[in-house]
């Protein structure tokens, strides 16, 4: 089973009773706090870190039981859909220009330090640092667990407590290190001058060495996570040779943590699907839940509440995660089922920008890779089982032209199963749809990638035609319906688009040479991670960003409105401005602890 949504509010309240971490991510003094010795106890750890995990959805600070900083819920979702997604070129903000603009500056590299998105992420994920350090703080005092049961404890903890640094290390670089050692009255003092890699590192190896290969509970860490993890760490490095070692033990030994091992699930879509999740492929998993009795959507990816079609559409609200065209484009295959690695934008996907849902439209007829279709939703192509996408009437901006003709897809629950995995209790849907943190598919590109860097181009091309050749299984294809008026009737055996899609062919890596096969791996990621948050923060490690993102709003800048005036500066929007709320609240006798990142002084 999974974690216990419906004890997170009161281990969060027994948490938030006794944090002594950083002040500035909290902002409010511990008041009333329960004393070190009540919780220092088996069941007590066990609500600490049961709270350390609540904290992976990003909601603490907006639909908790606390509530206690009033940050927008979709500031610091953990699918990084503004950071990783929007930034990265794949996704517009859509909406309409008037509805969050703090994310169109984000989207154009214009944003500064006073944009509050960043310290509603940079507040949240300190908030999961707090809790683990908790965790670890008293659990150092406890005397009713066994070694083994403590060891389990403190791997769990430091494993969290290094995703939090993780996602705060790739998005500003250099931040302050507060562990469970750093006492209240100096953590406002922690400078962010030094490389947090190693501790990071530290922290992955740790787990990676004590937890167990299975837990308990579904959405807990287990061993494989944490070497995964460390393996995900040593690339955005570059030790190529230290990621490649573990990467081989994963693939080859590697469970889940409730015991299945890893592969790749038939159904690309299995892993956005609430009644197929916790698969073979979920590697790391944030477990979500919808209408747990709490009567608001806190656990059910809150996040992503505004991420889906608007107008007319079942879902009610709101319009925003518009795919790019230019992400559209990327799905082009050509005769022979391969990709355009370098002139995918020549040849352009078919969209029906500007035609009213009452005009008629024929979708594209072009070689296309299946999984356009599980990650763009498309005007006259089924939209998983809601009926066929009709274009305008779900997208918010008249004539989309603001951001363009499309809806997202991953993160849409579906209308067989509704009333168990969609939560209505707001004003925007929430769904049970768990979000993937890391799943194997990623794994294989990662090792590819290591794998190429290494010069070992025939194994990364068979890490790669892994994935390929999933997406190539006709059960990976979208067909028709037999009824259009009616859905849930079912489908024909006609398929919705013409799908064309192949592994690459033997010798192929080896005659691209290293630089063509890594331009391969990275586009294969573009593909199967889509709309997964990653996108930004590759182009980043691998030093394309610069030329990838310009290109892209020279692009995508003659198709819709919003990104106008975009550039990246290669540099400087490397890493997001460290919040000037943060730089304030660390600031005593007129100097500040904490540095600002290059350029935005």
């Amino acid at each position: 089973m999974k974690i216990p949504q419906y004890i997170a509010i009161l281990a969060v309240t027994a948490v938030g009773l006794t944090f002594d971490a950083c002040q500035s991510s909290l902002e409010i003094p511990a008041q009333g706090a329960l004393s070190d010795q009540v919780l220092a106890n088996k069941s007590g750890i066990d609500a600490l870190l049961t709270g350390a995990y609540a904290a992976l959805d990003g909601q603490y600070n907006n639909g908790s039981a606390l509530n206690l900083s009033g940050s927008d819920a979709w500031q610091a979702s953990p699918s990084n859909w503004t950071y990783g997604s929007i930034a990265g070129g794949e996704a517009h903000k859509g909406s309409d220009g008037s509805d969050q603009p703090a994310i169109d500056a984000i989207a154009k590299f214009t944003a500064d330090a006073s944009n509050g998105f960043f310290n509603g992420k940079w507040r949240t994920v300190y908030e999961g640092v707090n809790r683990t350090n908790s965790t670890l703080r008293v659990l150092a005092q406890a005397t009713d667990v066994t070694d083994a049961e403590r060891a389990n404890f403190a791997a769990q903890a430091r494993f969290l407590r290094a995703h939090y640094y993780f996602e705060l290390k790739k998005m500003w670089n250099k931040v302050p290190w507060i562990d469970e050692t750093i006492e209240t009255s100096v953590a406002n003092a922690q400078p962010n001058a030094d490389d947090i890699w190693p501790k990071i590192e530290a922290d992955f190896q740790y787990a990676m060495d004590n937890l167990p290969t299975s837990q308990s509970d579904v959405g807990r860490a287990n061993k494989w996570a944490a070497a995964s993890y460390l393996a995900k760490t040593y690339l955005y490095e570059h030790k190529y040779t230290e990621a490649k070692a573990l990467f081989d033990q994963i693939i080859s030994q590697g469970v889940t943590s409730n015991g299945l091992k890893y592969a790749l699930v038939s159904k690309f879509h299995d892993n956005f699907d609430a009644a197929t999740e916790n698969n073979s492929e979920s590697v790391f998993v944030i477990q979500m839940v919808a209408n747990d009795g709490t009567g608001t959507i806190a656990n059910a990816n809150q996040g992503d509440m505004l991420n889906f079609p608007y107008g007319n559409s079942p879902f009610r609200c709101c319009g925003f995660f518009q795919p790019s065209q230019d992400l559209a484009n990327s799905y082009r295959t050509d005769a022979t089922g391969l990709p355009y690695l370098d002139d995918y934008n020549s040849h352009p996907v078919k969209n029906d920008q500007g035609v009213s849902s009452t005009q008629p439209f024929t979708p594209d007829a072009g070689n296309l890779d299946p999984r356009i279709d599980w990650t763009i939703g498309r005007r006259g192509i089924p939209y998983l089982d809601w009926g066929n996408h009709p274009g305008a009437d779900w997208i918010r901006s008249p004539g989309q032209t603001y951001a363009g003709p499309y809806s997202p897809k991953k993160n849409i629950y579906m209308q067989a199963t509704q009333d168990q995995y969609a939560d209505n209790h707001s004003w925007a849907p929430g769904t049970a749809i768990n979000l993937n943190l890391i799943r194997f598919a990623d794994v294989l590109l990662m090792a590819a990638e290591a794998e190429a860097q290494l010069g070992n181009l025939e194994q990364a091309q068979t890490y790669v035609n892994m994935v390929r050749t999933r997406a190539a299984n006709p059960v990976n294809f979208v067909y028709k319906y037999q009824n259009d008026a009616d859905p849930l009737a079912g489908y024909t055996t006609t398929t919705a688009a013409n799908y064309t899609i192949s592994p690459y062919p033997a010798g192929k890596f080896a005659s691209l040479g290293k630089d063509g096969a890594l331009k391969a791996i990275y586009f294969e990621r573009k593909l199967e991670l889509a709309m997964e948050g990653h996108r930004f923060f590759d182009l980043v490690r691998w030093g394309t960003a610069e030329t990838t993102l310009n290109n892209f709003f020279s692009y995508e800048s003659t198709i819709t409105t919003d990104i106008r005036g975009g550039h990246f500066t290669a540099g400087k929007n490397d890493y997001f401005p460290i919040p000037q709320r943060q730089i304030d609240l660390s600031t005593s006798n007129g100097k500040s602890s904490l540095t600002q990142n290059p350029g935005y002084n």
